[in-house]
């Protein structure tokens, strides 16, 4: 069976890459495109994780959280590039999400048009103040239901335990008024380690957390460790 997924995914997975990476050029201008767009991609995301075999285990607690979520900002760790896809392929119709990209991504003639007619929010990791200033303003432009995916470590976690959290979520979330969602992933770097092509098949597991609130008596620093210090013990558990 694990077989004939993957030798179907040899002649689906492209047709399903393309949409993505094409329907933004094809129908950007046409009325109502971002609401339909995007929600055919978390569909199209789960159809690539069943052909590859990779289960996700989310817990209808989890679910529900996501379903009622609305004026926020998701905190998610990183530990590979199947943590998009996963977390995609169970976000409910009713929740909006996008995410926010690296600007050279965005300099690309290929697919930086793409992104921006996605509604993909740039972001420059080289001036950190103008960084923090567009993603308040896309947040703010944003309606209550859509939310700003990022990822506080800044990149994939290299060790077994959750990187470093940086501050620009809790800075957006402060000037903004949103909350943030935390979301904690754990298993993806087993199926797909860095430098490997193909991932092996095999579940990922997610959890939603309870809404985090900042504290704006607190200073940015201890919100950055309060935030941290609940990812690390949700992923530890996660762990056994």
């Amino acid at each position: 069976m694990q077989f004939l997924k993957r030798l179907a995914l040899v002649v689906i997975g492209p047709a399903l890459f393309l949409f993505i990476c094409a329907a933004p050029y094809v129908c950007d201008r046409r009325r109502g495109f971002r609401g339909w767009y995007w929600r055919l991609v978390p569909r199209s995301c789960g159809w690539l994780l069943w052909f590859l075999s990779i289960r996700v285990e989310i817990s209808p607690e989890a679910r529900q959280r996501l379903e009622a979520d609305i004026n926020s900002l998701f905190a998610v760790n990183h530990r590979s590039h199947l943590d998009g896809f996963a977390l995609l392929a169970n976000v409910p119709a009713s929740k909006w999400v996008t995410f926010g990209a690296k600007k050279e991504l965005f300099d690309n003639r290929l697919i930086g048009r793409g992104f921006r007619a996605a509604g993909l929010v740039e972001i420059d990791r080289k001036s950190g103040s103008q960084a923090l200033q567009v993603l308040t303003r896309a947040v703010e432009a944003m309606p209550a239901r859509r939310s700003l995916i990022l990822f506080p470590e800044g990149t994939r976690a290299r060790g077994e335990a959750l990187g470093e959290f940086k501050a620009g979520i809790l800075m957006v979330a402060r000037a903004t008024g949103r909350s943030i969602r935390p979301v904690v992933i754990a298993g993806s770097d087993a199926l797909l380690p860095r430098g490997a092509l193909m991932p092996r098949a095999g579940t990922i597991r997610i959890e939603v957390m309870e809404s985090f609130h900042p504290d704006t008596g607190a200073s940015v620093d201890a919100d950055v460790d309060r935030l941290r210090a609940g990812m690390v013990a949700t992923y530890d558990a996660m762990q056994g």
